[in-house]
């Protein structure tokens, strides 16, 4: 569905990241995958300190697989490129948007996954410093980015931006006001590009992940997973791959109709469940 096209996903070294720049090389695209974290680079361990406990658990540990993910979308013979960027340093995006434009030619979709969600504390003991970082890279961050590609878009007459949102955004969280709300955030974000992007010919819609097997949930205490599983329709989490294939859809001409939605991929957490 997707031959042809350059996509450029954010936060692409593991979780939903990595899910979806596979799928979307499976559909035919070529990818770049950027994160602050790359296997080969030996900053990694400087910024994943800067970015809080669970960038330091995943760098510690090995679960960080942009180079990696890269290597497997060229074995597919699909093209393929690694960026370190982090989405809160605007001309750092900027350098790497344009570079990927150079390079490959154009850039036709932009999945915007980078995130942080490990600040979960009630009101009285949200930290301020944490507060501030979760509106920069959850939400300004996607801002930077979407404005970053907006002028490749606009001269093509073609693009597809899909942002990551979280059913913490619709629904609010329990000590996740930080993250809820940045999630929030970035919902009016999509309403209001996809208004200004349809007379260009780019849809801006976003994915609603509810509660999804990735790493990041492996490390969330088993007995908050359980409850929040029970959460949902299905009573299991979903799949990294649920919500790439819902983002493949959006980013392809079979979704050329829809903009500014906020696709559910939640395994029906949202419904009056008992």
């Amino acid at each position: 569905m997707l031959n042809g096209k350059v996509a450029l996903v954010t936060g692409g070294s593991r979780g939903l990241g990595r899910a979806d720049a596979l799928a979307l090389a499976r559909a035919g695209a070529d990818v770049v995958i950027t994160d602050i974290l790359v296997e080969s680079d030996a900053g990694s361990a400087v910024r994943a300190e800067k970015y809080g406990p669970l960038n330091q658990v995943m760098q510690s540990t090995g679960v960080v697989f942009a180079e990696q993910t890269a290597a497997e979308i060229r074995a597919m013979g699909r093209r393929a490129a690694v960026f370190k960027m982090d989405v809160t340093d605007r001309a750092e995006v900027r350098q790497v948007v344009a570079r990927v434009k150079e390079e490959f030619g154009a850039i036709h979709i932009l999945v915007n996954n980078a995130a942080t969600l490990d600040h979960v504390a009630q009101l009285e003991n949200q930290k301020d410093d944490l507060w501030e970082r979760d509106l920069l890279v959850n939400l300004t961050g996607t801002f930077n980015c979407c404005k970053a590609v907006w002028p490749y878009m606009k001269e093509q007459g073609w693009g597809r931006i899909v942002n990551t949102a979280s059913v913490a955004g619709t629904m609010g969280g329990f000590g996740q006001a930080s993250y809820a709300t940045t999630k929030a955030g970035v919902l009016g974000l999509t309403k209001s590009l996809a208004l200004e992007g349809a007379r260009y010919n780019i849809t801006v819609n976003a994915v609603v992940p509810g509660i999804i097997n990735t790493e990041a949930f492996r490390t969330g205490n088993p007995k908050m997973n359980e409850r929040m599983i029970n959460r949902t329709a299905f009573r299991r989490p979903g799949e990294p791959e649920d919500v790439a294939n819902a983002v493949v859809f959006l980013a392809s001409d079979n979704a050329k109709y829809i903009t500014g939605v906020a696709l559910n991929v939640s395994g029906g957490i949202e419904l009056f469940t008992f």
